[in-house]
């Protein structure tokens, strides 16, 4: 029977004036006690609006049931049917606009937290040494996997369990993409949580081949002849930043997030035993208002710098998840709404000094149902700052559109692919954000799963 009488139960976090100052995890997360109390609010509903909100399809009251009567592990076996990062997607994805935001107990209060408990589980089963990888025998053929972020892994995974010999080529250093290089230590711990993640897809025979760039030391066309790969994924992500082509952006100081963030994350800069150099300033001005602005905003103000948000609608349309957005005013993050850069001003050394903006405000929804921001005519500020740091979004990388014969591309530079992930290539797959452009962790895992069943069927043939 659900307990519906209590609150959603909070979940721990670091202190904001301290966690300001260090790139520890945020959230604490819950223990066993919170977490069994949180799962007795499910309803246990007969037809789950959480489940079908989920891009990956994890069987929601099923493993919440579990964690309710402590059966932490059976939460775990549940989960694993659909999910191969789970302690990634219980900390990253953006529950409350997919599973939390179609839980029934909205209507009158606040959702499960199932984010918070697929993280528990996750967390606990790792604790305890546990695995859930239940694999099949070995059926000879072999699939490469271009990318090692979450749309590879998940789609290596699913091959994997199916008997598929699975190499993935990443072209980084180490293994998880974006995970590894776009989200922060304090969102996402690198070693503990992504490093586990992904020795747990090794476990399962998944062989990852680092510093390899499809499309330079070596083709897809080289992968499926001369390699004798059946069939491949591209899951190379979308890593091409996007700027304003204002005047200045060619000034020292001016960043985009992927360098800035890349350079954190990936690259240890923040800690004094790394030797890759960043640079934060005094003050920093972040242009955008994605996850990834927060992120790198959070970032810079980590490394010492006094940060402002700049941008061009109002807090309603911000794209962020909301916890982000908390997180970052917590913390001391100021907020410039409705504001728009129009040039990037630099002293007589080259260095930025300040960024000029324009007053703007909303006038007729765009295609996406947002209302278009408009400049307001005459109102130009300046914002001092030395940093700036542009934050727009990404693009797919050209090179393996443009060193694979027959990959169709839309005008964004985006492969196309079918909902199952087939291109115009026979027996090239893709997903994730090299076809959508940059989205969601989560969003990017259905991608992967999806191929992989679709790979299956057409290998099987």
């Amino acid at each position: 029977m659900a307990n519906t009488k209590i609150d959603r139960v909070p979940v721990r976090e670091q202190d904001p004036k301290v966690r300001a100052t260090n790139f520890d995890e945020v959230c604490y997360g819950y223990n066993k006690e919170e977490a069994m109390l949180e799962a007795s609010r499910c309803l246990n509903c007969r037809r789950p609006g959480c489940m079908l909100a989920c891009p990956v399809s994890v069987k929601i009251p099923a493993f919440i049931e579990k964690v309710a009567a402590g059966d932490f592990e059976g939460a775990g076996r549940i989960i694993a049917m659909d999910s191969s990062l789970p302690a990634i997607c219980g900390r990253v994805c953006p529950q409350e606009s997919q599973c939390e935001g179609s839980c029934v107990l909205n209507l009158k209060g606040q959702p499960v937290a199932i984010g918070k408990l697929e993280r528990f589980v996750a967390d606990w089963s790792r604790e305890n040494g546990i695995s859930y990888n239940d694999k099949e025998a070995s059926n000879g053929m072999k699939v490469a996997v271009v990318g090692s972020g979450p749309a590879g892994l998940a789609c290596a995974s699913d091959l994997a369990k199916w008997g598929y010999d699975v190499t993935i080529f990443e072209s980084l250093h180490k293994p998880g993409g974006v995970l590894q290089y776009g989200i922060p230590e304090f969102r996402l711990p690198k070693d503990k949580v992504v490093g586990s993640e992904i020795s747990k897809l090794k476990e399962l025979g998944i062989k990852i081949e680092t510093n390899v760039i499809v499309g330079r030391t070596i083709t897809i066309e080289q992968l499926m002849g001369e390699e004798g790969f059946s069939a491949v994924f591209i899951g190379s992500g979308a890593g091409l930043p996007k700027f304003m082509n204002i005047p200045g952006e060619s000034l020292n100081g001016v960043f985009s997030a992927n360098e800035f963030l890349t350079r954190n994350n990936l690259m240890k800069a923040y800690s004094a035993e790394s030797d890759t150099p960043i640079y934060a300033g005094h003050k920093a001005v972040v242009v955008g208002g994605g996850n990834v602005a927060m992120d790198a905003a959070r970032t810079a103000l980590r490394l010492g710098a006094e940060v402002t948000i700049v941008y061009r609608r109002t807090e309603q349309e911000l794209p962020a998840r909301a916890e982000e957005v908390h997180h970052a005013k917590e913390e001391g993050i100021a907020f410039r709404m409705l504001s728009n850069p129009v040039e990037i001003l630099g002293d007589e050394k080259g260095w930025v000094r300040a960024i000029r903006c324009q007053e703007m405000e909303l006038g007729v929804p765009d295609a996406s149902g947002r209302r278009s921001p408009v400049a307001v005519e005459g109102s130009y500020f300046d914002i001092e700052t030395d940093v700036v740091i542009m934050s727009l979004g990404t693009s797919p990388n050209p090179l393996i559109a443009g060193t694979t014969p027959g990959l169709e591309v839309d005008r964004r530079g985006c492969i196309v692919a079918s909902a199952d992930g087939a291109t115009s290539k026979e027996y090239v797959y893709a997903g994730g954000d090299a076809v959508t452009g940059a989205a969601t962790v989560i969003l990017a895992m259905g991608a992967g799963r999806k191929a992989a069943r679709a790979i299956d069927e057409k290998l099987k043939k």
